[in-house]
């Protein structure tokens, strides 16, 4: 949780408790280096003390061995004073012993704080690795989000495509029922036909006369009632090669074709006046023609030798 530590903004609550950590002992090493400079001052003071008091003590050894009287009293003067400054000395050497323990103090906390220093950079590169995990974290984050927006698209795209699917499987199934229900229809119109179909067969078969015995008959009605008739055969057609059919109006006979006319009822002979297909005339034959006549391109008339073709 980020709070606020004055015009430094916003920090990390990790990171801001190891700084105010550091913090505390620094103000702690600096108390304890400005005591132990005090009673070093203290000491020094001391030992200027006791250098005056021996001063006085040599003064006052002289003063004694010139008066008796003076003597004694300066002898009691310089016992008080090597009294004090026996004391002054013990004060002194108290005041060092305690100005030696205050640097050996003020080097711990120098060294506690080297060590707290430490710690808060260590702290300060693991909350640079946490804003970096958590940058990627955030990265991450927005790339999921864009998946997961492909993701509702695409499935917006599927269930639109289940409901056309849907509609087009309702569409067929009413499509099969429509056929299944034209497909009954068509079933039933058939069974009918078939039923018509045999009911015909048994009419038509009712209008055809017994087949027995009737080999080479043809089936014929009066206009009421079927019956097998004889077919009225051609004539015999032995020996009648070259001959044609004829009949008298009655009975049918083979005729002699007379393919050796040369007279006809009619006043003129008529002919085409071209010639539009290739002609031979026959061997032995000759031909007559009236003019003028016309050859096509192309087309020739052949005359046999010894034959003649006249153009009159």
């Amino acid at each position: 949780m980020a709070i606020y530590r004055g015009s430094g903004g916003s920090g990390d609550a990790t990171n801001d408790a190891s700084i105010s950590a550091v913090t505390a002992l620094t103000v702690r090493a600096e108390d304890a280096a400005d005591a132990a400079e005090v009673s070093a001052t203290a000491a020094a003071g001391s030992e200027a003390g006791v250098a005056a008091s021996a001063a006085a003590a040599a003064s006052s050894a002289s003063a004694a061995s010139t008066s008796a009287t003076n003597a004694a009293s300066s002898a009691s003067t310089a016992s008080t004073q090597a009294t004090n400054a026996a004391n002054s000395a013990t004060a002194a050497a108290t005041s060092a012993t305690n100005a030696a323990n205050s640097a050996t103090a003020s080097a711990s906390s120098a060294t506690d704080a080297q060590t707290a220093q430490t710690a808060a950079e260590a702290a300060e590169t693991n909350a640079a690795t946490s804003a970096s995990a958590a940058a990627s974290s955030a990265s991450s984050a927005s790339s999921s989000a864009s998946t997961a927006t492909t993701q509702a698209t695409n499935a917006a795209s599927s269930a639109s495509a289940a409901a056309t699917s849907a509609s087009n499987a309702a569409t067929s199934e009413t499509n099969a029922s429509n056929s299944a229900s034209a497909a009954s229809t068509s079933a039933t119109n058939a069974a009918n036909s078939a039923t018509a179909a045999a009911a015909s067969a048994v009419t038509a078969a009712s209008y055809i006369p017994d087949n027995t015995g009737q080999a080479g008959k043809f089936l014929s009605t009066d206009g009421s009632v079927n019956s097998w008739a004889t077919v009225d055969a051609l004539p015999d057609q032995t020996g009648r090669s070259g001959k044609y059919l004829a009949t008298d109006g009655t009975d049918p006979s083979w005729a002699v074709l007379n393919t050796d006319g040369n007279t006809t009822t009619k006043s003129l002979y008529e002919m085409a006046n071209t010639i539009s297909v290739d002609y031979t005339i026959g061997s032995g034959n000759n031909a007559m023609s009236a003019g003028p006549i016309t050859i096509n391109s192309g087309v020739s008339v052949t005359i046999p030798s010894g034959s003649r073709w006249a153009i009159v």
